[in-house]
Parts: structure tokens; C-alpha cells; sequence
């Protein structure tokens, strides 16, 4: 049973992988003509790895029996969550608009989640969570949109709406499987082994991307650091904190939080590319926020003399 306590912990831990992985689509911008799409997954989920060899080497040496046990879980979800998700979302910014992107992304995967949840572990939706999660599209799509519905009205799918559709679908599975862990797996071990599975399979198809490209990748001192943030903190930190959230309110239930992802990136917009926020931000970001505790609300069960105890 899930505890109050451990619910609390759960949105806490929800809402700061968000927030790390708002940060993503800021910086992952400004390096589009330094790095191709691909070549950045590697090098992000490639550095991730690399993070994650201390922290988990033992854990993987003394469960390495486990592992091969339960490596076609983790090949799933190391292809779903690490090497498929954020790459597709790097190849459908080459070729859509950041409306398209944001809109398809952050609206399609908690539906998606949604679903999937409700097929394969049987979680019930019930009618608050229905709520909340309309509410928090609405707010979603306000932002988007800036206020004006006729920007959606127009909306027309695109080769790379079709990328980050794929790309929404995957991290949706992705939920689904990291909420069907294998118990014996400590948090550490699957952490470790869905990075380094995904990486790998990254390789091959990175090294091809770069010999098609002349110049290749220009290595500078900032393309470095925000290498290195996307590793450590959007792949390492946001993965720890979004497999414990799941592991708390269950993979629906989680999802939701994903709809914050524009509503941070719009205040990271505001503090550090001095964009202007305008009244249709402010609306939105209430109506995800109301979403979000509509989707998360529960009515407190008042107790009957039998279930009472002493």
C-alpha cells in the first residue's frame, strides 16, 4: 500500500526530474549545427555512462548473474528510454517547428502512458486523473499556442511530428517497463546496465552520422559542458529521481508530471534568454499546475467502526 508519506516523496522527486529535464531542450538547441542528433545521444548517454561506473560496478559485478537473467528487459528498456527517446527528439528538431515539437511531445506521452498503463498493468484511470490530465493539455496547448487557438487550428503533421511522435511513444514504453523492474535489480544495477545497453546500441549509428558529415563534430569549451550537464544531470540525476517518482505513484500517475517540462522551460526562457513571458504563459502554467493536482488528489476514506483498531 502507498503510503502518504511516500507520495510526497514521489511528486517531490517527479518534479525535480522535470525540472532537469526542461534544461534539456534550452541548451540541446544551441548546439544543432555543432553536433549532429544522433552523435549528441551518443556523447550525452556516453557520458552518463562513464558517471555511473563508480557509482555502480559493484552493484553490477555482484548481480551479474541477475542481469543476463533479465537482459531482454533491459535491452527494452535501454533501447526505449535511453537510446530511441531523446534521440528522436534531436532528429525531429531539424526538421519541424518548436511548436510542433512541444506540442506533439509533451501532450502524446502521458496519453500514450495513459494507455499503456491501463493495458499492460491494469491502473485504473479514474476520474480525477481523466481530469488532470485534460486540464494539464489544455494548459499546454494555451502555452503553446501564446493565446491563440488559430496557431492550432492550423497545426499540419510533418515528417518530424512523426519523429517526436516515435520519440513520445518510446519513453511512454519506457515508463511502462521501468514501473515492471525486476525486484531483485537494485535501482543502482538497472540504472547502469539501461545506459550502458543504450549507448551501445547508440555506436554504430553515431559513427555512421559523422562520417556523413564533413566536418564533423566542433568539439568547444561550452559544446563540452553542456555535454557534460545533459550526462550528469538530464540522463544521471533526472533518471534516479523519475525511476523512484514511478516506483511511487505508479507509471500513469507520473506521467503527468511531464506536462511541467514546457512550463520550466518557459521560466528558463525568461531567465536566461530574457525572452518576455507573456499572459498566456502565466494562464497556462496555472492551468498544468491545477492539472497536476486534480491528477493527484485524493478524497480521504473516512474509516468505519470495523476497520478501526484498539
Amino acid at each position: 500500500m502507498i503510503t502518504k508519506k511516500a507520495t510526497t516523496h514521489g511528486i517531490l522527486l517527479a518534479i525535480l526530474a522535470t525540472i532537469i529535464w526542461s534544461g534539456n531542450f534550452i541548451v540541446a538547441r544551441g548546439v544543432i549545427k555543432e553536433i549532429p542528433p544522433v552523435a549528441l545521444a551518443f556523447c550525452r548517454w556516453g557520458c552518463a555512462s562513464l558517471i555511473m561506473i563508480p557509482f555502480g560496478w559493484r552493484s553490477i559485478h555482484s548481480q551479474w548473474s541477475d542481469i543476463k537473467a533479465n537482459a531482454g528487459h533491459l535491452f527494452w528498456a535501454g533501447l526505449t528510454g535511453v537510446s530511441l527517446f531523446n534521440t528522436l527528439v534531436y532528429i525531429a528538431g531539424h526538421y519541424t517547428e518548436a511548436i510542433n515539437l512541444a506540442l506533439i511531445g509533451t501532450t502524446s506521452s502521458p496519453i500514450f502512458s495513459y494507455i499503456l498503463a491501463r493495458i499492460f498493468l491494469k491502473e485504473k484511470i479514474n476520474t480525477p486523473k481523466l481530469m488532470g490530465l485534460l486540464v494539464c493539455i489544455a494548459g499546454v496547448l494555451f502555452i503553446l499556442s501564446r493565446g491563440n487557438w488559430n496557431n492550432l487550428i492550423h497545426f499540419r503533421l510533418t515528417s518530424g511530428d512523426g519523429w517526436v511522435l516515435l520519440g513520445a511513444l518510446s519513453f511512454s514504453i519506457y515508463n511502462i517497463l521501468a514501473r515492471k523492474k525486476p525486484p531483485i535489480l537494485g535501482p543502482v544495477t538497472y540504472l547502469t546496465a539501461t545506459f550502458w545497453i543504450g549507448t551501445l546500441l547508440l555506436l554504430p549509428l553515431a559513427l555512421w552520422e559523422i562520417s556523413l558529415h564533413p566536418t564533423g563534430i566542433r568539439w568547444t569549451p561550452s559544446l563540452a559542458l553542456i555535454i557534460l550537464y545533459l550526462g550528469a544531470g538530464a540522463s544521471v540525476a533526472s533518471f534516479f529521481c523519475w525511476n523512484a517518482a514511478i516506483a511511487r505513484l505508479g507509471a500513469a500517475r507520473a506521467s503527468i508530471f511531464g506536462n511541467l517540462i514546457p512550463v520550466f522551460s518557459s521560466i528558463e526562457a525568461v531567465w536566461l534568454l530574457k525572452e518576455k513571458i507573456l499572459p498566456a504563459h502565466i494562464t497556462g502554467m496555472m492551468l498544468v499546475f491545477l492539472g497536476v493536482f486534480l491528477a493527484n488528489w485524493q478524497k480521504k476514506s473516512i474509516p468505519t467502526p470495523g476497520d478501526q483498531k484498539g
